[in-house]
């Protein structure tokens, strides 16, 4: 059974054709998250999109029901899912990545501003941070 966006009644996605678990690559609920995110950034999950249940997609993935919870979770923490009470669980942007580069991107400028640093110097300390 595919998962539909509102309004629709065709299969949007299909979980367990598309995320891929690796056992031996770090922790089982941030693959799902991370895999996640690049379906709503690539636009397999476009916003207001219905996600399985937390139980449904544990089930079709083999996968323990708390991960998939913790998963969604920190999705939601981050603003990236929300849940609709006994409606489900829904993708709640696009670009799940927006929002937080915005505010922390402005709260590093303000940082910056307020100590006297220049643009120049600011930027050399986040590519000394992507290093």
């Amino acid at each position: 059974m595919g998962w539909s966006a509102i309004g629709h009644t065709r299969p949007v996605t299909d979980f367990g054709e598309w995320v891929r678990l690796d056992p031996h690559s770090g922790p089982l609920f941030d693959q799902l998250r991370l895999q996640i995110i690049d379906a709503i950034r690539d636009g397999r999950l476009p916003a207001g999109t219905r996600l399985p249940t937390v139980r449904d997609l544990a089930g079709t993935l083999g996968m323990a029901a708390n991960t998939v919870a913790r998963a969604y979770r920190e999705l939601e923490t981050a603003g990236v899912l929300e849940t609709r009470g006994r409606s489900g669980t829904f993708v709640a942007a696009a670009d799940p990545a927006a929002a937080a580069m915005v505010d922390a991107a402005n709260a590093f400028a303000d940082t910056a501003r307020a100590l006297g640093v220049l643009k120049a110097d600011a930027l050399r300390y986040l590519d000394a941070a992507f290093e």
